[in-house]
């Protein structure tokens, strides 16, 4: 614990990101690839969204859930990817200590908003096939506008709860971060205070939000499997299970790696690793999602058909 009397003589007012890598040649390999990864996740989130929005006939709460994961994806990987691309032509790679907090307290609210809605999509999923004839009842829009919103809302609460007693604890230096992102476990490491209420807080939030929305999604899968095993109809269990198999695939991606960067020891723990499995929250996940949900989805490629042969017809 610094005493208050010192607290006065020097302060961080930015910090510097070590970044992805000091290789320069390495640097303006990985610039391209990233920048196009970027471009593809743009184009594809944007264009599930439109999709989306044009065909009436997706019109229905899986698909409505779906175009706020798109969404998401779209903003947050915008929160971190601009910055990593100007960091990659800097040899010093500063970032002021309120545009630090700012990048976090974005990137954290739509990572965590992200756990609800995928709890959201799996309840969604449960009520289609565990009770397919009040579907339309119970998924009503104003409870699926009111999920939406908790999820951003809980996003953001749960966001501001870690960092408004991170970002005020007194910082006297060193002030690098050996990461391409504010990473909140390696800013907490570079305080001269004490942590405590700081380490407490983040750990609640990664229990309510990680381990809550991830009950809610079991949960759900449970009673999936209950109501499948209860129909008569072989083929109808492997249609109720192909509706389900992308958003398992991408819960599992999202979660997976979640639970790999929390869960893993810290004796052990390796700088290169924790930043490889960031950029798969930063760069793979957002642009691989639409793919998940679109490629073995009649509903979508027929809507896409029809989308596109309108088109060509209005410019013929």
């Amino acid at each position: 614990m610094v005493p208050v009397r010192e607290r006065n003589h020097t302060s961080v007012t930015f910090f510097i990101l070590l970044g992805l890598t000091e290789d320069k040649k390495l640097q303006h390999i990985l610039f391209p690839i990233f920048l196009i990864s970027y471009l593809v996740t743009l184009f594809w989130n944007l264009g599930l969204i439109i999709l989306i929005r044009l065909d009436t006939q997706l019109q229905t709460p899986m698909y409505f859930f779906l175009s706020s994961l798109a969404f998401m994806d779209i903003c947050y990987s915008t929160s971190v990817n601009p910055k990593m691309f100007y960091d990659f032509f800097k040899d010093e790679k500063r970032i002021s200590f309120l545009a630090c907090a700012t990048q976090y307290f974005v990137g954290a609210s739509l990572a965590q908003g992200e756990c609800f809605v995928l709890a959201a999509m799996a309840y969604d999923r449960y009520v289609a096939i565990g009770k397919p004839l009040q579907y339309t009842t119970i998924m009503a829009p104003g409870l699926c506008w009111k999920m939406v919103i908790y999820a951003y809302a809980s996003g953001m609460l749960c966001s501001l709860a870690e960092t408004i007693p991170t970002f005020t604890l007194y910082f006297c230096g060193p002030n690098i971060i050996p990461h391409f992102i504010c990473n909140i476990s390696e800013i907490v490491a570079l305080a001269c205070s004490d942590t405590f209420y700081s380490d407490m807080t983040i750990f609640i939030v990664a229990i309510f939000v990680g381990f809550g929305s991830l009950l809610v999604i079991i949960l759900s899968y449970i009673f999936i499997v209950v109501s499948v095993m209860k129909m008569s109809s072989g083929k109808g269990g492997s249609k109720a299970f192909n509706t389900c198999a992308s958003h398992l695939t991408a819960v599992t991606l999202y979660y997976g790696t979640g639970l790999a960067v929390y869960l893993h020891p810290s004796s052990s723990h390796s700088k290169t690793m924790d930043k490889i499995m960031s950029l798969f929250y930063t760069v793979l996940i957002p642009m691989v999602n639409p793919a998940i949900y679109s490629l073995r989805n009649k509903e979508i490629k027929e809507s896409l058909k029809k989308v596109t042969k309108r088109v060509a017809q209005k410019l013929h």
